[in-house]
Formats: structure tokens, sequence, C-alpha cells
């Protein structure tokens, strides 16, 4: 599975981490930025992961930052991305089985490391359940 992975400075150290563990699980990663945790404007860097991951060249998204709202609103804007803002293990699991998301945006001032690196790879081993929830997520875009 190849995976996207961005985000801005308040997210910079989980999100080297999160890295560090994708690499291990043998995932293909690419990292969009930042590239420390420097201030910085997150659209520059969550733009990229989402257009990579709206058109195919990679699998899923990760995105974090301090409350996980910036990224998930710009990342939105994105026809064909359904970016959920998970802070829970429960939130990715539903976000993928229910709305079939593919970037999962993670709130790094509001989760311990730990929690942020479940709520990945929760994110990442659940599958879109498909059936009535298909009729649903075929009518989220509209542009």
């Amino acid at each position: 599975m190849k995976i996207a992975i961005g985000g801005d400075h308040a997210g910079f150290e989980y999100k080297q981490a999160l890295i560090g563990e994708l690499e291990a699980m043998g995932m293909g990663v690419k990292d969009f930025g930042p590239y420390s945790d420097d201030s910085v404007d997150y659209p520059d860097f969550v733009h990229p992961v989402a257009e990579q991951v709206a058109g195919g060249a990679y699998d899923l998204g990760i995105l974090l930052c301090g409350s996980a709202n910036g990224v998930a609103i710009t990342a939105n804007k994105h026809q064909g991305i359904r970016a959920a803002v998970c802070w829970l293990p429960e939130l990715a699991r539903l976000g993928r089985s229910h709305n079939n998301a593919n970037i999962c945006c993670i709130p790094a001032r509001f989760t311990s490391l730990e929690e942020a690196s479940q709520i990945m790879k929760t994110f990442l081993e659940t599958a879109f359940e498909g059936g009535r929830h298909t009729r649903r997520v075929d009518k989220i875009d509209r542009c």
C-alpha cells in the first residue's frame, strides 16, 4: 500500500514517528512535508497530499496538525477526497468503513503519540463496507 503523509509544524514530531512505523509495516511512504517544526502554512503541504490521493498515485493519506481541522477542511476541497478528523481509533474505523474516508486527519495536540499510532493503524486496516454506505458516499462529491 502507498501512503501520502503531511501536515504542519504542530504535527511534525508525530509525522516523523508515524513515517517510521509505516516503513516498518512495509508501506510505501511519501513525505510531503513539512520537514521541520518551523511554523508553516498547512495548505502548502495538504494540497499535494490530497492531489496525489485523489489522482490515485497513493492509496490513502495521513495528515497531522494541531487540531486536524485545518488539514481536513483543506483536503476536503479536493474532488474525490473524503478526509476524516479522527481523535479515537473508533472514529478512524467508522470513517473508513462507513464513509470510505481516504485521508485520516489526526490532531497532534489532542492525542498522544501512542493514540495517533493506533488511529493510523486502525484507519489502514479497515476496509470500506460498501452496501448501504455506497449510496451515501456516492452523493458526497458535488463539483
